[in-house]
């Protein structure tokens, strides 16, 4: 069986028995958000991680495909453009290698995160919080409800993108008299070549970086910059981190989180060693919760493809 993290920063698949047992072979590509890809971008990065991890002549054995991706969205409903998308590349790469599984998932990414927790439970809270964020609920191993996820331009507060173009916006503020200092205006200064000695050149530099066609993933890359300016004693870098864990907490909030029950979270803020974990889970402490961080979804996707096997599958 086959499974598959289509990330917004990475593309991950993992080969194993369905019986169970280690995972035999793993590979990698560039994105696969459906929603930010291309379709025959995606359809050939999926052929390329498909075709390292099969082994020879293992395309009539491969029984169970499960496949979580960035942008997918909530199977079945309508017009989700991003399961469509999804579909059609995950099925074009397999055809590719002669592959037809009987089994065949298209899930969204938090579904296979939650799935990566310890006995695969089919139900609670998973919180993403990357390049985009949101908040999901788990009902039976399906996305139930969403709590933002809303994209970088309406929503995902308190992602590595609003980080990044808070930081922006702070040090801009600083740089016209707006907001207090803050060793943001230098460093953002360096990252996009201007001399901090002229403010002028610095601002227009920060506006134009800002308005960058590709915005969304090149002003993340900014994030760890604020980060570090935080761990550096930057009140004003702190503030933020501040801010972008009570928004997570406040998209938690509004699934109505119920005392004990799973909480994964997953992504470069949120996962093992992730730099907003420790004020998240002081956030959702209070309602009974402890988070379980994940690295990704691969794990979860192998789980849940092994799951749909059944007991005695081979």
């Amino acid at each position: 069986m086959l499974g598959i993290d289509g990330g917004g920063s990475g593309l991950r698949a993992a080969v194993a028995a369905a019986a169970g047992g280690p995972v035999l072979a793993t590979a990698s590509a560039g994105a696969a958000n459906v929603r930010s890809v291309p379709e025959p971008k995606l359809t050939e990065r999926l052929t390329r991680v498909v075709g390292r991890v099969l082994p020879p002549g293992g395309a009539a054995d491969l029984v169970s495909v499960v496949a979580g991706f960035a942008g997918a969205g909530i199977p079945g409903r309508a017009g989700d453009r991003g399961q469509h998308v999804a579909l059609r590349a995950l099925r074009t790469a397999l055809g590719r290698h002669g592959c037809a599984p009987p089994h065949l998932r298209v899930a969204a990414d938090s579904e296979i995160a939650f799935a990566a927790a310890p006995g695969c439970p089919p139900d609670g809270l998973a919180v993403i919080a990357g390049t985009g964020a949101a908040a999901t609920r788990m009902s039976g191993h399906r996305l139930a409800a969403t709590a933002d996820g809303c994209g970088w331009l309406t929503g995902d507060d308190g992602s590595g993108f609003w980080i990044a173009r808070e930081g922006v916006r702070r040090a801009l503020r600083a740089v016209d008299g707006r907001g207090p200092a803050t060793l943001l205006v230098a460093r953002l200064a360096e990252a996009f070549g201007t001399p901090v000695p002229d403010p002028p050149s610095l601002r227009y530099a920060l506006v134009d970086g800002a308005l960058d066609p590709s915005a969304p993933v090149r002003l993340a890359r900014h994030c760890p910059l604020v980060v570090r300016a935080a761990a550096d004693g930057d009140a004003v870098a702190g503030a933020i981190l501040d801010e972008a864990a009570d928004l997570l907490a406040e998209s938690t909030a509004a699934l109505r989180p119920r005392p004990g029950e799973p909480l994964v979270t997953v992504g470069g803020l949120l996962g093992p060693r992730g730099p907003l974990l420790q004020r998240f889970t002081a956030r959702v402490a209070g309602w009974g919760l402890v988070p379980y961080p994940v690295g990704d979804g691969l794990a979860g996707a192998v789980a849940l493809a092994r799951a749909a096997c059944g007991p005695g599958a081979g």
